[in-house]
């Protein structure tokens, strides 16, 4: 019998397919979902399903971030890789582009496929599920403890804590042995769409690492539930600090009114906006792009509105491996600059 509050039930009750999605909300099933499902698989948890209204589906957000659109098969010149971290990766499952810091991928599965993943080239029709295994773990361990300028580690995926908590004891028993290492952050979108999955066990594990930091991935004030914010609270009660990052989707955020709703609740529960991302030029994503431009303006707009707290950096990750660029409106107006009142005051 299906339990709600049981992570590993959710999971095993996701829903896998265009025909189980239609059949949940009684709606028909659509022939050209269904192609892209064949190119780009669909995985929903039930709780994360649950957030969608079923009463708009069209305009729903949860639903165009979580659902198979005709959009993904419209590129099909876009790069899979834009990042160019397959290039970068300097031993499997280790990617190192800056000098100080390196990502490390633990898995390709995720609790919900996002339409708008940059890795989209991992969990296409036909890859194989690839966990980290010990070999792998031992290998990026001694590549770290010989390059000793990397100072921070990315623990990635998928999704990092979709594996078991012996194995992510095992990782990160591993990385904290390794004396050059100061931070490992967790890049996780489990409090977002699995939150039963930070349990009791779990919590016990990660509190005995005090280098670690959680990044989650918070993108709409709808997938800010109580039992999301339970998820994060545990965390952050024991002392692990916890980062958001959210991509701009056309669509679903791009006004700067919805993010100042989730950037408020955010700070509200000590979880700090980190990263706003321009989305990345992937295949299958580009219809959620905005432009530059308009993540610009947002951040104008938050100058009037939001605290430092509350505002995160504005950020595109250049393709071909050229790492982060964080980007501000320009403010200058001859020889002055915009008050936030609009008028021009002289600054030399």
């Amino acid at each position: 019998m299906f339990d709600e509050k049981n992570w590993k039930h959710q999971l095993k009750y996701a829903l896998r397919s265009v025909d189980e999605v239609a059949s949940h909300f009684k709606i028909k099933s659509d022939e050209i979902l269904k192609n892209v499902e064949k190119e780009y698989p669909l995985f929903i948890t039930p709780y994360y399903l649950n957030l969608i209204n079923e009463n708009d589906l069209e305009n729903d957000p949860i639903w165009k971030m979580s659902m198979p659109s005709e959009l993904e098969l419209s590129d099909s010149e876009s790069s899979l890789d834009p990042l160019s971290e397959e290039e970068q990766m300097v031993v499997p499952n280790l990617i190192h582009r800056y000098p100080d810091r390196v990502v490390m991928l633990t898995t390709n599965r995720c609790p919900m496929l996002c339409r708008h993943c940059f890795r989209k080239r991992k969990w296409k029709r036909g890859e194989r599920i690839a966990d980290i295994t010990p070999k792998q773990l031992d290998t990026i361990s001694e590549y770290l403890e010989k390059n000793t300028n990397v100072r921070e580690i990315l623990v990635s995926g998928g999704d990092p804590l979709m594996l078991g908590n012996k194995k992510i004891k095992q990782i990160l028993d591993k990385l904290s042995e390794i004396k050059n290492i100061e931070i490992i952050r967790m890049a996780t979108r489990i409090p977002v769409t699995l939150p039963m999955r930070i349990d009791d066990e779990l919590i016990s594990i990660l509190r005995e690492y005090p280098q670690l930091w959680f990044v989650t991935h918070f993108n709409h004030i709808n997938e800010l539930t109580k039992s999301s914010l339970s998820a994060c609270k545990k965390i952050t009660n024991v002392g692990i600090p916890v980062l958001n990052q959210s991509v701009l989707l056309k669509g679903v955020n791009d006004n700067a009114n919805t993010l100042e709703e989730l950037f408020r609740a955010l700070i509200k529960n000590r979880i700090k906006p980190h990263y706003l991302f321009h989305v990345d030029p992937v295949r299958g994503v580009k219809h959620f792009a905005t432009g530059v431009q308009a993540g610009l303006d947002i951040l104008r707009e938050f100058r009037k509105k939001l605290s430092s707290l509350a505002v995160p950096h504005f950020a595109i990750d250049l393709p071909d491996g050229g790492g982060k660029v964080s980007l501000q409106p320009d403010y200058s107006n001859n020889g002055g600059y915009t008050s936030i009142t609009g008028n021009t005051i002289d600054y030399y």
